[in-house]
């Protein structure tokens, strides 16, 4: 979940660094440091975020290259100066960065103190430093060899970059678990954990996969297995550019992204959604549509957000297509016995394509022949690259760590999916595909209608800005967004927030209701419209503060509720596109009006890349 970025070329390396951290700042935000080389080795860090470091490196004239940086998202050892990367050997003759974690690295440091080891801070990787040291002091390889050593050894998961001050010309990097790509320049190469540090300067990167290692120098690079293997990788040209991750006028990313969602919506959809012919076209499934159509059962895989669009995904799976699904939070998945093999499918959904649970998901139903799919937003991703077939989303970068145009996205490729399954198996008319296709092509339209006045949300935040909890409620398709309202919540403005089936309030959360408690009802669905009224005037006779989310058509829920947010009215299965929208604003605005970081909330980072 740490950002890793590094250069070695014509230009200053601080420079490009510092910029670059700064972008990866969603990746971690705890500390940050940066090493450089100019004959000897420098090496700044401290606690903070990444303007803290630029204006150290500024003060202290830091010079030098190639360089290296890190941003923090701490696992082991709290954030302070000592435990900040880059780390150091005893000698200083060398300084690593490092993205995840060295499960045996307390069994390593107790062995290398008892050879006289000396340790300053409670990191696992500084003891990968001090490994490599070790290695390499006592032995007649190279420090190449010395790295690939050390690596063999540790158990876990890395992405790395090192500098050392006897090889002024060249980065080594390394990765297993941990994404990290390398960028390619005119006499100039980069290293980074994404791409978002580097699309300034090149659109060529190499992608490691796993146990894999480079040399990186300004006039090129090598790559082998950590068993010395050459290897020789395709270039890929990236699929972004610098503008999109810019705020472009917007106070906050959240915000930006919440508002471009009539467009990713749009662009998810472009090309596949043919309206004209009543047809999904869905290139990425071409050749696995038949075994998914034909599995005993779906399972889908993933965690937070892209959880709750993999439960939006079984509704409409079932509904629409007659397929049985299961939905598990992929954190879990491999922790208790699954019976599953070459009869079912497996569909894991990640934004970043790199997030450590679904990645485990994905390879453990791979070894035991299920056909796995893949639902993600980044081009070259491991889960892009290691699932057998899949479809990407095209939101483009999404920088705020909350989760918004990622998930509208997700449940537009689950809902055509289904739109798909449905058409083909013949459990879906001619008519309602024409009806419902047209009706999926209306949602960008409508979702800008929503945006386009934000105020009376604005004002329903403003009143609820210090309630100390919420309750949200939600029945069919609108639970998951009920579950998701909650957690943009509690990420963003660190108020506790539940969501539940609404039916659910009975059996022990109505408890909890009375006149300082705000209620959340997503009442947007016709088919539970009488009994969604049931829990609004159980809720109201227990004067409940209720903020109703309902189309033109619930007049009595909007009767009932003391706030009345107003959607556009859509076909049931695709309220979810539409419902969530005003959550991810009430959540804002409130988490604005609380002065807390919405781009960056504590203890959070953008992409889970530990487990």
């Amino acid at each position: 979940m740490c950002g890793i970025v590094g250069y070695v070329g014509k230009r200053s390396a601080s420079e490009v660094i510092i910029k670059g951290l700064h972008r990866l700042e969603y990746r971690g935000y705890d500390s940050a440091g940066i090493a450089t080389l100019n004959d000897e080795l420098n090496v700044v860090k401290v606690k903070g975020k990444v303007g803290v470091l630029g204006e150290l490196v500024r003060k202290k004239k830091v010079k030098g290259n190639p360089g290296i940086g890190h941003t923090r998202w701490a696992t082991h050892g709290e954030p302070n100066d000592i435990n900040a990367h880059p780390h150091t050997g005893a000698f200083r003759r060398f300084a690593l960065v490092h993205n995840g974690i060295i499960e045996n690295y307390d069994v390593l440091r107790q062995d290398l103190e008892k050879k006289g080891h000396k340790f300053e801070g409670d990191t696992d990787t500084e003891v990968l430093a001090h490994l490599i040291e070790e290695i390499h002091e006592l032995s007649d390889i190279d420090f190449f060899q010395a790295v690939q050593q050390a690596l063999l050894q540790v158990e876990g998961t890395y992405g790395i970059a090192i500098i050392h001050k006897y090889h002024p010309d060249q980065i080594i990097a390394a990765r297993k678990g941990a994404p990290l790509l390398i960028g390619i320049g005119d006499n100039e190469h980069f290293v980074a954990s994404d791409a978002s540090p580097i699309i300034e300067y090149t659109q060529k990167v190499v992608y490691l996969e796993d146990e894999e290692m480079a040399v990186i120098t300004s006039s090129g690079y090598e790559v082998s297995t950590l068993k010395n293997v050459p290897l020789t990788k395709e270039v890929h040209e990236l699929a972004m550019n610098l503008e999109q991750i810019e705020k472009g006028g917007f106070p906050h990313f959240m915000l930006k992204e919440i508002s471009e969602q009539s467009d990713t919506i749009a662009d998810c959809m472009r090309g596949r959604l043919i309206v004209g012919e009543n047809r999904i076209q869905l290139g990425g499934l071409d050749g696995v549509l038949d075994r998914l159509i034909n599995a005993r059962r779906v399972i889908i895989a993933a965690c937070g957000t892209s959880w709750h669009a993999g439960l939006v995904g079984e509704y409409l799976f079932e509904y629409l297509a007659h397929i049985p699904v299961e939905v598990e939070y992929a954190s879990e998945f491999r922790y208790h016995e699954q019976l599953i093999d070459e009869r079912d499918v497996l569909i894991v959904i990640s934004q970043s394509g790199e997030t450590a649970d679904t990645l485990a998901a994905l390879r453990k139903a791979k070894k035991r022949g299920a056909m796995v799919l893949g639902i993600c937003n980044v081009v070259g991703s491991t889960i892009a690259r290691e699932t057998d077939a899949g479809v990407f989303t095209h939101a483009g970068p999404e920088i705020g760590v909350a989760s918004t145009k990622a998930f509208t996205a997700q449940v537009t490729v689950l809902t055509m999916m289904a739109l798909l399954m449905g058409r083909e198996n013949g459990m879906i008319s001619d008519d309602r595909m024409q009806e419902l296709t047209r009706e999926l092509n209306e949602i960008p339209k409508k979702v800008k209608d929503i945006l386009k006045d934000t105020s009376h949300i604005q004002e329903i935040a403003s009143l609820f800005t210090y309630a100390p909890n919420f309750l949200y409620l939600g029945r069919s398709y609108n639970f998951p967004v009920a579950l998701e309202g909650a957690l943009k919540l509690k990420e963003i403005s660190y108020i506790h927030a539940e969501g539940y089936p609404a039916a659910e309030m009975k059996h022990g959360p109505i408890a909890l209701i009375d006149e300082h408690m705000p209620v959340v009802v997503i009442a947007a669905t016709d088919h539970t419209n009488d009994k969604m009224i049931s829990n609004v005037e159980e809720v109201k006779a227990r004067k409940g503060r209720i903020i109703a989310i309902s189309s033109n058509g619930q007049s009595k829920v909007a009767r009932l509720a003391e706030f009345n947010i107003n959607i556009p009215e859509v076909h049931d299965c695709l309220t979810p596109l539409v419902a969530v929208i005003p959550l991810q604003l009430l959540s804002y605005f409130i988490a604005v009006n609380r002065k807390c970081n919405v781009d960056q909330p504590r203890n959070l980072a953008k992409s889970v890349t530990v487990e």
